[in-house]
């Protein structure tokens, strides 16, 4: 089950956007697994989309589109990738997107398809097409809770959050959520990502707290080490508050900006505790380097482990597979003999050797704990990092080896 996660009960709607969800029984049966986004014409969107060089064919008709106009349309649909399908793949992507265009009275550019699930199974654009119309009469603001539902393919639990703040008098709302449970790790993972809000904010200021909080969140989870072909981040500001991002204060856009983080970190999050199998969430933090980049390098090189990450699902204090992680990072900056490990406040390692106060049963003690902080301070500068991940349990296994099954 996932650890300490349940799934959301309520959220907050975002005008200016809609949301309707369908079943196309392309995978699924019985459940919706189809969910189309309505954004007002006068909205910002930004997109960021997976790094991996196998991309699907909704990544890349979704970035030329993106290239050409802002969208109106979000097409999204679960259980299969369409990815690994060539040409035919592509077809069906634009076919898609045609659909919808003629469906909603816009142009297909305006339309951004969103694909997860099974890789190298052809789009059955044809099962999404009848689907359509029921869609779009049944468009609302307040469907966050059914979307969330709908984009899940192995997850156990829906993902999402609203947060909403007080800005010059004016209450601002956003709205999250994600998909995700395996293959995931950082450059977006299979994980699909929708946040949105009122407040009006300029596109290239969009793109900017697009890419540093997806760097904060969704870029620093791991489950797995497996970056998909499918990944995406979009965020939606549609402008309904008439409250803009450029007239707020200094402190005031800091504020906005640290409740968008932390939403974006609560969603990541929520993919960790959901992981495939995971029975213990972990958060690994590298203090005191030298740099920002030398930090994340190590605490990623930790979080992928999986020594690391098999002696955690076993509760085994087996601290020196934490350091050995660490250590096979390849940089000439880094000196772990100046490091020290500490896991939920047990001292385990300083100063070249094991901590005086150390014992089998403490580090026993704190290794059975479902909720896990890796602590390795490298004493060697000021910048930080911390990123999440899960445990790596049989159940990790049988999930993925019977996924096609």
């Amino acid at each position: 089950m996932p650890v300490n996660l349940t799934a959301p009960t309520s959220l907050l709607p975002i005008a200016g956007v809609r949301l309707a969800t369908a079943a196309s029984a392309m995978r699924y049966q019985g459940r919706d697994d189809l969910v189309l986004i309505e954004i007002d014409p006068a909205a910002e969107v930004a997109a960021l989309f997976t790094q991996n060089k196998f991309r699907a064919a909704p990544v890349e008709l979704a970035v030329a589109h993106l290239q050409t106009t802002t969208p109106r349309y979000l097409i999204i649909n679960a259980g299969n990738a369409n990815a690994g399908t060539g040409s035919a793949g592509m077809q069906a992507a634009q076919q898609t997107c045609l659909d919808v265009a003629n469906q909603c009275g816009v142009d297909a550019n305006q339309v951004l398809p969103f694909s997860t699930g099974v890789i190298g199974e052809l789009l059955a654009s044809d099962k999404i097409k009848v689907c359509l119309a029921d869609l779009q009469q049944q468009l609302v603001a307040d469907h966050w809770l059914q979307a969330a539902a709908a984009i899940m393919t192995t997850d156990i639990v829906a993902k999402a959050q609203s947060k909403q703040i007080i800005l010059n008098g004016q209450a601002i709302t956003i709205t999250g959520m994600a998909k995700g449970s395996g293959m995931i790790a950082p450059n977006m993972a299979t994980m699909l990502a929708y946040v949105a809000t009122d407040l009006a904010i300029p596109k290239e200021v969009l793109k900017r707290l697009l890419a540093e909080t997806v760097d904060q969140s969704f870029n620093a989870i791991t489950v797995d080490s497996d970056t998909s072909t499918n990944d995406a981040c979009v965020l939606i500001a549609s402008g309904c508050a008439k409250l803009n991002y450029a007239d707020l204060t200094s402190p005031q856009q800091l504020e906005f900006e640290t409740v968008l983080c932390d939403l974006m970190q609560g969603l990541a999050q929520s993919i960790v505790r959901d992981g495939e199998g995971a029975t213990k969430f972990v958060s690994v933090q590298v203090t005191s380097a030298i740099d920002t980049v030398l930090a994340k390098q190590v605490a990623m090189a930790v979080a992928n482990s999986p020594l690391v990450k098999t002696a955690l699902a076993a509760s085994d204090a087996n601290w020196g597979r934490i350091l050995a992680a660490a250590g096979k990072v390849e940089s000439e900056r880094l000196d772990l003999a100046k490091a020290s490990l500490t896991v939920n406040d047990v001292v385990i390692w300083k100063d070249g050797h094991i901590h005086p106060s150390y014992s089998e049963a403490l580090g026993k003690a704190a290794f059975m704990k479902d909720e896990i902080n890796l602590l390795i301070d490298l004493n060697d500068g000021v910048e930080t990092a911390t990123v999440w991940t899960c445990d790596l349990t049989h159940e990790y296994i049988r999930i993925n080896a019977e996924y096609r099954t």
